[in-house]
């Protein structure tokens, strides 16, 4: 599948930066999507830093690296990260005709050589699983997730099958890699209960307690989570009134087949009887919005009194405050929580995503929109 957006992306970054890293969880189409990049360019050379071959090639990488032209892709770059700082003594030779991509299963805050190493040199593109408005099957998407060996097999059995192989090598294999040592078994353990907790504030005092281990811990298991884009920690928005407002995050798995695997979901039927349907619904939706807008990590959070007014999302765009509630359900009705949000947050406007395709007025600025219906309306 061609990802015309991020091609584009890729082409505008190219213009201002000599090196680009394409970041995102592993299996997304990192690879695929630099082939489909480097299909448009000249001279390529590939290095997948998993294959001992390209490794050896590597053994010294300054010499091997010096002579080559054109576009340089070096796959899988968090398992070598001494690399950084010789592109930057290649880039900063005079009169290099060559570019680099980087391709990584980790975020600049693990791969912290990067940003420290190549600051001002590099630009950064998060890659994510399918969205919506690339395949446009609704229901598939939210029950498989996006990841493209999952959303595209030829059945559920198939499906499922995928993502439980791709959540046992990222425990076994993908973590230790990332230098953490931390029995598999264990983060497995972790990452189950915190299903269970997803669209919810997060409590490290409460996980830990749960879990037997010091809330210092949890935070270091979120923190691996986050940083390999499993997990998204929503941040508290903290408005100046007196109220007292919530000031812990609210985590949500970023894939719904991920979520859905560890909550044992395997079919459209568990899903709709399942007791997470609301909790799938929302994280499912709330990615998609915040994928539909772009929207930076740095501009998304939530808002939460202790007196029970609250907001899922809140996106800060284009210097408008953008409001969004997720609700499964046919017909929502106003509620007093979204006047107060409406009116406290100074909100330009208010979207409850539905499912389906209705869109039609609550008041005049709050709307139900069926989220095919709002992501095929809007010009992102």
């Amino acid at each position: 599948m061609k990802r015309t957006y991020f091609l584009q992306q890729l082409h505008s970054a190219f213009n201002t930066h000599p090196i680009v890293a394409i970041l995102g969880p592993r299996q997304c189409g990192k690879t695929t999507l630099s082939r489909q990049y480097a299909a448009s360019q000249p001279d390529v050379t590939f290095f997948d830093l998993e294959d001992s071959r390209d490794l050896a090639k590597l053994q010294d990488p300054a010499l091997a690296l010096a002579s080559l032209k054109g576009l340089v892709i070096l796959d899988e770059i968090q398992r070598v990260p001494e690399l950084f700082p010789i592109l930057r003594v290649l880039i900063d030779q005079a009169n290099r005709q060559t570019h680099y991509l980087i391709l990584g299963s980790a975020s600049r805050d693990l791969i912290r050589q990067s940003s420290e190493t190549l600051a001002g040199r590099i630009e950064y593109l998060e890659l994510t699983p399918f969205s919506f408005q690339e395949v446009g099957e609704f229901e598939k998407l939210w029950l498989r997730g996006g990841f493209p060996l999952s959303f595209l097999a030829n059945d559920e059995n198939t499906s499922n099958r995928w993502r439980k192989a791709y959540i046992r090598t990222f425990l076994e294999k993908d973590i230790p890699n990332l230098g953490f040592r931390i029995a598999p078994e264990t983060l497995r353990r972790f990452w189950m209960m915190l299903a269970h907790y997803h669209a919810n504030i997060f409590n490290a005092s409460e996980l830990g307690r749960s879990f037997g281990v010091a809330h210092t811990t949890i935070e270091h298991y979120l923190d691996i989570l986050t940083g390999t884009f499993m997990v998204r920690r929503l941040r508290p928005w903290i408005e100046n009134i007196k109220k007292r407002q919530v000031k812990a995050p609210k985590i949500y798995f970023r894939d719904s087949g991920i979520l859905h695997t560890l909550l044992g979901i395997e079919t459209m039927n568990h899903l709709l009887s399942n007791p997470k349907l609301g909790a799938s619904w929302e994280g499912f939706a709330m990615e998609e919005i915040i994928r539909a807008h772009h929207a930076e990590q740095e501009a998304c959070y939530f808002w939460s009194t202790h007196t029970g007014a609250e907001l899922d999302l809140l996106l800060f765009q284009n210097q408008q405050r953008l409001g969004f509630e997720f609700k499964y359900s046919s017909s929502p009705k106003l509620t007093k929580s979204m006047h107060i949000a409406l009116e406290t947050l100074k909100l330009d406007q208010l979207t409850v995503i539905t499912p389906g395709n209705d869109q039609y007025p609550l008041t005049d600025h709050i709307e139900v929109f069926g989220i095919e219906k709002y992501i095929d309306q809007q010009s992102f």
